[in-house]
């Protein structure tokens, strides 16, 4: 199953190796694992992630599936968890494999970078002075340029 959204924490290793197991003709492999990080004060409790179940996944599935028709992949997985999630916590994960490095690399940026600025996901930074719904970034918007 290349798209995966889920509440319970996930081994980035097991899921790696779901990816590949049999596999002869890759040559690459690509991941990004992101985590849960305090960018403030140091005073984050926790993080919390909401989506909408079946527009999130169909959502990443028309990315994922965009990437496999740009790049000569053999394999592409994303991992997204959502609800309450601790500093340090993996949030998610996108893997890519292919014959060749190139490719593997190129697809698992674009989709990192649509992860980041188009995936239907809202998160909420709880901290010691209170919530605060985090918003879109311009450096991860203008990331998606280089796409077009």
């Amino acid at each position: 199953m290349p798209v995966v959204v889920q509440e319970d924490p996930f081994d980035p290793g097991a899921e790696l190796s779901r990816l590949v197991a049999g596999r002869r003709d890759m040559g690459a492999m690509v991941t990004f694992t992101g985590l849960v990080r305090d960018t403030g004060a140091g005073d984050l409790r926790h993080m919390e992630i909401e989506h909408y179940p079946g527009m999130t996944v169909r959502a990443i599935e028309g990315m994922v599936a965009h990437a496999t028709e740009r790049w000569t992949l053999g394999a592409a997985h994303v991992v997204h968890r959502y609800g309450r999630m601790a500093v340090g916590e993996a949030i998610m994960m996108v893997a890519t494999a292919a014959p060749h490095r190139g490719d593997a690399f190129a697809a698992a940026e674009f989709l990192m970078d649509y992860l980041k600025s188009r995936a239907p996901f809202w998160k909420k930074e709880v901290t010691d002075r209170g919530e605060d719904w985090v918003t879109a970034r311009a450096e991860d918007e203008a990331a998606l340029g280089r796409w077009s």
